[in-house]
């Protein structure tokens, strides 16, 4: 390594460990050590490597030296001849080694990447659905690339490091001491002249880094909302481009003037130190030429000096500020932990059931239940904010109790905040009660398996979410089995089969982010076609008409009648055209149902539903009456 790259690596490690100074407990590094036994055996090999590697990088030194008394001597050409042949072999072992341990260090780091990328995304899943309403989906991410790829660095570069750079320094000191130990100690008085600017150096880029991280990130906040097809069309109606045009750039132009400054203190500090590198060398030559003209050192000594002082440096220098960076590093895997620590409150049992053949009812009994409070199910890191919401965990759902029988369907209509979607969250347990029993087909859903409920319940929600990718895949998504002919049917029955067909790609079109290529109407016929392919034998529909015009409804509730048909179903909707058909409609208020019966029961009761329904009306008279299904 040359006194510049010494020096570059010096200004790297203590900028980077800057950026972290929290303690890592003893049981974090415990756990990792628990984590990394998967790859204990390429692990050890690499250490072993890299110590031979860096034993190997001494012995150069001290065979030019050789060479250069060989040739002062006198020798003959076949002495010269064979310590280069030996200088030759061991740049190709080096060479050898280094890449050996370049591949070794590869298949670690990267292992231990896609150990700890699929572990958190796989515990991810699990959470609940609170945990995914409260946190930041960057933030997310940023653990699963950010601090994944810091925690591989402890493996695959920090802690390799470490150990070559300690057999290395060990070595050099040595050699360095065995051939002039005035010399060596002179190389160590100057040692401070690379470190201190270095930490300094270091600590003030790390500090022009995390600002430019923050005006990146906020840039990047910006162009994620703006550019998104609801937030484009939200700044064309009610933005103002000129101000949001110069905020960015204002943010964009400090980014500008920050890189300009890192640059300059990079090429002043590099300069500076590799000016301290030159004079180091000048000193070994002088002080050992000095002793070579005495006769007590040899030339070849004072060449094996010079070229060993590199390697004294090197090692030093990033010894120097190793603890830091390796916590830092650390810190990393406790930040990817924070994530894993987090507990899903949906537990399927070792002997789950699977849900009985034939139609299934629904039932509630007794049912109580109160959104976790954050503290359970989020991180304020996640959240980007100082402290977790200490709201939450008040009761919203109080004795709920009904049945839905199999093949018949029963509305949950109310105001708004008065329980319906929360009902609907439980039957598919995305929560579990904190009281009572949610049964699916007379089976607690809390002794089925999860694979078997997905199979039996479907859902279809008021915004009708579609991934960016092609109708054939989000069709798809449930039952990826299903064949063309299916496919297609299940379109046609959704009443989209002649628009998809009309497409240039067909099935292949790309339908955008969250499906905004398509209507509104499209999109929530799309995922009914979904929903009819997966064949459930439960329906939950949330507000599936909520955002739609009375024509597109219309179709939409054409669509309905298909999935319906034949199926338990529990449907919420606040135009209470679409319940009608009911066989069973329950009145929610404040979390608790205060009215049940059919449609012309509730009319005749005079009591909340009556009210509803007669304000409802009286301000939309135009409201289509809906198809009834078809059994």
């Amino acid at each position: 390594m040359s006194m510049e790259s010494t020096a570059w690596h010096a200004l790297y490690s203590s900028r980077f460990a800057q950026q972290e100074r929290r303690p890592v407990s003893r049981a974090a590094l415990l756990r990792i050590a628990r984590f990394a036994r998967g790859h204990r055996r390429p692990l050890i090999a690499f250490l072993v490597f890299s110590s031979i590697l860096a034993l190997l990088t001494v012995a150069t030194p001290l065979l030019a030296g050789r060479v250069v008394n060989a040739i002062e001597d006198g020798a003959p050409a076949r002495t010269v001849a064979v310590l280069a042949a030996v200088i030759a072999g061991i740049a190709v072992a080096e060479a050898a080694t280094g890449l050996l341990t370049r591949r070794l260090s590869a298949g670690i780091g990267e292992g231990l990447i896609f150990d700890l990328r699929t572990a958190v995304y796989d515990h991810v899943q699990r959470l609940p659905v609170a945990f995914f309403t409260r946190t930041r989906t960057g933030a997310l991410v940023s653990r699963l690339n950010n601090d994944v790829i810091g925690a591989q660095r402890a493996f695959s570069n920090t802690l390799s490091q470490v150990v070559s750079q300690l057999v290395t320094l060990l070595a050099t000191l040595a050699v360095m001491m065995r051939l002039s130990w005035q010399i060596t100690l002179l190389a160590l008085v100057l040692l401070p002249l690379f470190v201190l600017p270095a930490r300094r150096m270091g600590a003030r880029l790390a500090r022009l880094e995390r600002e430019r991280a923050d005006h990146n990130a906020a840039m990047g906040n910006q162009m994620t909302e703006r550019f998104s097809a609801p937030g484009a069309t939200l700044v064309k109606l009610f933005g103002r481009p000129r101000e949001e045009s110069a905020e960015f750039a204002r943010r964009a132009g400090r980014v500008r003037d920050i890189g300009v400054r890192t640059a300059m203190v990079q090429h002043v500090f590099i300069t500076s130190l590799t000016f301290v590198s030159a004079l180091a060398l000048a000193l070994v030559y002088g002080l050992g030429g000095y002793y070579a003209l005495r006769g007590s050192l040899d030339s070849g000594a004072v060449v094996s000096l010079a070229l060993l002082l590199t390697r004294l440096y090197a090692p030093l220098t990033a010894l120097a500020g190793a603890r830091v960076e390796v916590m830092s590093a650390l810190v990393s895997f406790q930040r990817v932990f924070e994530v894993l620590d987090l507990k899903p409150l949906i537990a399927e049992k070792p002997d789950a059931a699977a849900v009985q053949d034939g139609p299934v009812s629904v039932e509630f009994d007794g049912v109580h239940f109160a959104y976790p409070p954050a503290e359970k199910v989020s991180l304020a890191s996640l959240e980007d904010v100082a402290t977790l919401d200490t709201r939450g965990g008040e009761e919203v759902l109080h004795d709920i109790s009904f049945r839905a029988e199999p093949g018949r369907m029963v509305a949950l209509v109310g105001s708004s905040g008065a329980g319906k979607s929360t009902i609907a969250a439980l039957a598919p347990r995305l929560y579990d009660a904190d009281s009572g029993t949610v049964r699916v087909g007379g089976t607690d859903v809390r002794d089925l398996s999860a694979a078997s409920l997905r199979r039996t319940l479907g859902v279809v929600t008021q915004d009708g979410h579609l991934f960016h990718e092609t109708i054939r895949a989000n069709l798809l998504l449930p039952r990826p089995e299903a064949t063309e002919a299916e496919v297609w049917e299940a379109l046609r029955r959704a009443r989209l089969r002649d628009l998809v067909a009309s497409l240039p790609d067909g099935l292949d079109t790309v339908v955008g982010e969250r499906g905004y290529r398509l209507s509104g109407g499209e999109r929530q016929r799309l995922t009914i076609a979904r929903l009819l392919l997966a064949r459930p034998r439960i329906v939950i529909l949330d507000e599936a008409t909520a955002h739609l015009d009375s024509t597109s409804e219309a179709a939409v509730q054409e669509a309905l009648g298909e999935a319906l048909a034949g199926r338990t179903s529990l449907v919420i909707a606040h135009r209470l055209s679409t319940v009608r058909a009911a066989d069973l409609i329950l009145v929610l208020e404040s979390g608790r149902i205060v009215e049940r019966g059919t449609h012309e029961e509730l009319l005749a009761l005079g009591g909340r539903y009556e009210q509803l329904y007669r304000t409802q009306f009286d301000q939309s008279p135009s409201v289509p009456e809906p198809a009834a299904p078809t059994s």
